[in-house]
């Protein structure tokens, strides 16, 4: 065991856990904190997504240690119900969701994207959601939302 220390959503983080076991693994086993879905576990389908500084990452196929000292946002810590991100605001206004399971990995890389480039063109939006895989069909509404989300988000 080995004391790692990072920031988790905003908080300081430090716990005595295996440096090798996945951050994935102990976001949802360790930390009850299911929003980061496990879906191929080889970092290729964007279901696991975390932030890591302004970067969204796998968190399948990241070992704990890695993060050491480094920001860790998760989709809990872009917000709540009682005080929603304007991206979850605006996949619910667009409707760009269905089942759900890779919605947390989108709005993490929507966000990543919009805190490197708060004004994104719909081609640069593409190519950021490009690593999340969604089989059901609805990335032309998330595109919409994520540019509805920076707009809204450049007026306030």
């Amino acid at each position: 065991m080995t004391t790692i220390r990072f920031r988790l959503n905003g908080a300081e983080t430090a716990l005595d856990a295996d440096p090798d076991r996945t951050l994935l693994d102990f976001l949802r086993g360790g930390l009850a904190l299911h929003g980061s879905h496990f879906g191929c576990g080889a970092g290729e389908c964007g279901a696991c997504h975390v932030m890591v500084g302004d970067r969204a990452v796998t968190s399948c196929d990241m070992p704990l240690w890695s993060v050491a000292g480094k920001d860790v946002t998760t989709v809990e810590g872009l917000g709540g119900p009682e005080h929603p991100h304007p991206l979850q605001r605006a996949f619910i206004a667009e409707q760009a969701m269905q089942c759900g399971y890779c919605v947390p990995g989108i709005l993490i890389s929507a966000a990543a994207l919009l805190k490197r480039n708060p004004a994104p063109t719909e081609n640069e939006v593409r190519e950021a959601l490009d690593r999340n895989l969604c089989r059901c069909g609805s990335h032309n509404r998330m595109v919409r939302a994520v540019l509805r989300a920076a707009a809204e988000m450049a007026a306030s």
